[in-house]
This record gives structure tokens, C-alpha cells and sequence, in this order.
């Protein structure tokens, strides 16, 4: 097969493909990433062809957005994905304009640039099957374009796909004169451009690649879901020379990941108190501080070690636990190694998968705004100390190992696109 794999130019969303990417290579299939100029770089360094489409959409330039004026924004989901966790928000007034906003503000903002010449490359290339990231909408519209079969390859919960069922059931309730809809309307206006129309599969894709476990994920009524097993993979690194020797106490990893600091204005939590809170505990801490914020902190107590990075696979066996901010490949790296997780969630889908975390028992969690080094401290010495949390952990990890590899997922894939190719031959 040709596999076209489409995402806007966020590292932390293309980190998640390329472990599936890299089994499709060694099955044999052709494979190329799409994506804007910004993203080649990292594409070509995982070993993977890059595709640059259009031009880089600079979405925080153009808002003219400022990372520190973000704090507010960071807190849960935007609308209309809100509606995922407040019910008293599944009204057609807001849901309706919360696509308006969504479309406007964020969705054409990273696709219309890449659309055109991204369908342009899928006619002259003609891939059997797109995967796309699930905002990434440039994605299905080439596909159609192209009589491919899509699917979308999941990051985190599936939000999008919750919010557009409510979205349905909501919009199905008014009078037919009045049920309009701004996503349905920009992206059949999209596909009619290419001689197609829209179809839901635009937006849920015609099946989803899931790598949360099931025990955590959100699923939406009506979508398909397959799984693949998340396997880590964050960018280039190297084990450095103290992680070859066992630690002498027990350890502790503090990473409160990437896009805090990338994109956003730093961390959400007074890393200078919980360092020092943890500093009366008999434990190593572990601690991946950008060099800017650890600049800012001063003197740090005698237990931490604070490193820009470290990879996670290397670093994750030798711990007891792991203090981080639950996002998607932090959790689901931690997960695979069953270790308990502390955290202290914040952005997006991070409040709800601790949430669920915590519910199997695998780890506990604080709000971020509510993290002071006591409680942090209180609630860590827990996880060190009762084994009930050790034992969740492995459950979990037992469910991911249970999910098909990528190679083994490699194999399906064939199967999923001959079952669409059928489908659209008409049985």
C-alpha cells in the first residue's frame, strides 16, 4: 500500500504517528508524511519522508497571541469540545457557535493552507489510505479527493468525536430550516472544490486508530474504533552516563511536558516549592526542567537532578513513581512501564485521563491550581508507600501490552483498507 499520514505542524501530535509509520515501512508499504514546512525537520529526522504543503500556518503569530496570555485558555477544552464535560453546555446556542468559533479560529487557520497542495500531492501520488490527525482536516478532504481510504490516528481522548455527537443530537432537535453547521458547511465547501461532497467520515474519520487503552478512552457512539498499542518515541536521544548505574534510593521522575514551555508561558505549578517540599523525603528526584524555567528557579535542594531531557524509556524503569502533568505520551510511556503516576493535570484532555488514571487505581491526582508542595509531598509518600497503587499500574499495563503492536497492526490495516475499497465498490 501508499500510506499518507497528514498532521499540522505540532511535534507533540507527529511524535504519536511515527512508531506505526515506521512498522508500515518494514511491512513493505510506501509511506509519506504530509505536513507544513515547520514540521520537515522533525519528519526527516525520525527517518520518515517528509511531504511540506503549503506554507506554515504560524497560528499564535497570526492571533496575534502572546504565550503568557494563554494561562486561561490552558484550563480543560475549547468550545465547543467543552461540552464533553459540562452537560449544561449541550444547548444549540452554544454548541452551534462553538463550531462557528472552532471553524473560524482554529480549524481553517491550520488547514487552509496545506488543502489545495496536499490534494494536489494525493492525485499525483494516489496513497490507498490516508491517516490524519484528528483536527487535521486537510487530511480526509484529499482522500475523497483521491477515492482513499481515511482513518483518523488518536493522540488523546476522543473529544472531537464526543462533541459532534452531542452536536448531532442537539442539531437533529430543530426545525430543519435552522439546523445549520459550520463544520459540515466549510468542509463540504472544501470537498466540492475537489468533485466530492461531505460525508461525517470528514470529521470521525472512517474508522479511528485508538492508542489509549480501553479502560481510559472516550468513545463515541457510532465510531469504529481499532486499537494499536501506543510505543513511545520522543525524537533523537542518547542515555546519559548516570542513568547506567542502579539508583541507591528510590527514584522519582518530575516532567510536566513539552507544551508548556514550547507554546505556553511555563509551568502551571510553583516548581520551587514542590522541589523543596520533596527535598525532606529520602528519595533521588529526577527532574526535566527547559533551560529557561531552570534558570529562573535558583538553587535546587541536594536531591534533584535537573535535566533538559531524558529519555523516558530509558529513565522509567529505574523509578517508583512519577510526578507528571498527564499528558498523552507521558501517561501512556509511564503506563507501558507500570510505574504509579502522580498528577496535576491541567490542558485540554490531561483533567479527564487523570481522572480516569486515578480511577483504576493506578496513580493519583491534583488539580494543578490546587499542587502546593505539601500536598504533592503527602500525596507522593502515598504512592511510595502502599502497593495497592503498584498493583493498579500493572493492570494497566498488562491492558496496553494486551492492545496489537504496531507491526501486528500493520497486518490489519490491509484488511481495514480492502473492507473500504469493497465498501465503496458497493459490496
Amino acid at each position: 500500500m501508499r500510506v499518507l499520514f497528514v498532521t499540522y505542524p505540532e511535534k507533540i501530535m507527529f511524535l504519536g504517528m511515527v512508531p506505526l509509520a515506521w512498522a508500515l515501512r518494514n511491512a513493505g508499504h510506501e509511506v509519506r508524511v504530509a505536513s507544513q514546512p515547520g514540521l520537515t525537520d522533525v519528519i526527516t529526522t525520525a527517518g520518515l519522508t517528509a511531504v511540506p504543503v503549503g506554507r506554515d500556518h504560524g497560528l499564535y503569530r497570526v492571533l496575534g497571541i502572546q504565550p503568557e496570555k494563554l494561562a486561561a485558555a490552558r484550563a480543560g477544552f475549547p468550545r465547543p469540545y467543552d461540552v464533553v464535560d459540562v452537560p449544561k453546555k449541550r444547548t444549540w446556542t452554544y454548541l452551534n457557535k462553538g463550531y462557528e468559533f472552532a471553524v473560524t479560529w482554529w480549524h481553517k487557520m491550520e488547514n487552509v493552507p496545506m488543502i489545495t497542495p496536499l490534494v494536489a500531492f494525493a492525485r499525483q501520488w494516489r496513497p490507498d489510505l490516508v491517516l490524519w490527525e484528528p483536527t487535521t482536516f486537510a487530511g480526509p478532504i484529499a482522500a475523497k479527493a483521491t477515492g482513499a481510504a481515511h482513518a483518523r490516528i488518536s493522540w488523546g481522548l476522543d473529544v472531537f468525536g464526543m462533541a459532534r455527537h452531542h452536536f448531532l443530537d442537539v442539531m437533529n432537535r430543530q426545525p430543519p430550516a435552522k439546523r445549520a453547521d459550520p463544520l459540515a458547511n466549510w468542509l463540504g465547501g472544501q470537498a466540492e472544490r475537489f468533485g466530492s461532497g461531505f460525508s461525517e467520515d470528514m470529521i470521525t474519520g472512517q474508522f479511528t486508530v485508538e492508542q489509549i487503552p480501553p479502560s481510559l478512552r472516550l468513545e463515541t457512539p457510532g465510531v469504529r474504533y481499532v486499537d494499536l498499542r501506543y510505543v513511545p518515541y520522543g525524537g533523537p536521544a542518547a542515555v546519559p552516563d548516570w542513568l547506567r548505574e542502579p539508583p541507591d534510593r528510590p527514584r522519582v521522575l518530575l516532567t510536566l511536558g513539552l507544551s508548556a514551555v514550547e507554546r505556553f508561558d511555563g509551568y502551571t505549578v510553583d516548581l520551587a516549592e514542590i522541589l523543596g517540599s520533596l527535598a525532606e523525603l529520602d528519595i533521588e528526584v529526577v527532574a526535566t526542567i527547559a533551560d529557561r524555567v531552570r534558570d529562573r528557579l535558583g538553587a535546587l535542594p541536594g536531591n534533584v537532578r535537573a535535566v533538559p531531557f531524558v529519555p523516558l524509556p530509558a529513565l522509567l524503569p529505574t523509578c517508583s513513581a512519577v510526578i507528571n502533568h498527564a499528558g498523552f505520551g507521558t501517561l501512556c510511556t509511564t503506563a507501558l512501564h507500570s510505574v504509579p503516576q502522580l498528577t496535576l493535570p491541567v490542558h485540554f484532555d490531561e483533567p479527564r485521563l487523570a481522572g480516569a488514571l486515578t480511577g483504576l487505581g493506578a496513580g493519583l491526582t491534583i488539580p494543578s491550581c490546587d499542587a502546593t508542595g505539601e500536598l504533592v509531598r503527602d500525596h507522593l509518600v502515598r504512592l511510595l508507600a502502599e502497593p495497592e497503587f503498584g498493583e493498579g499500574a500493572a493492570r494497566l499495563r498488562d491492558e496496553m501490552l494486551g492492545m496489537p503492536s504496531p507491526n501486528e497492526f500493520a497486518e490489519e490495516l490491509v484488511d481495514l483498507v480492502a473492507e473500504h475499497r469493497t465498501a465503496a465498490a458497493g459490496g
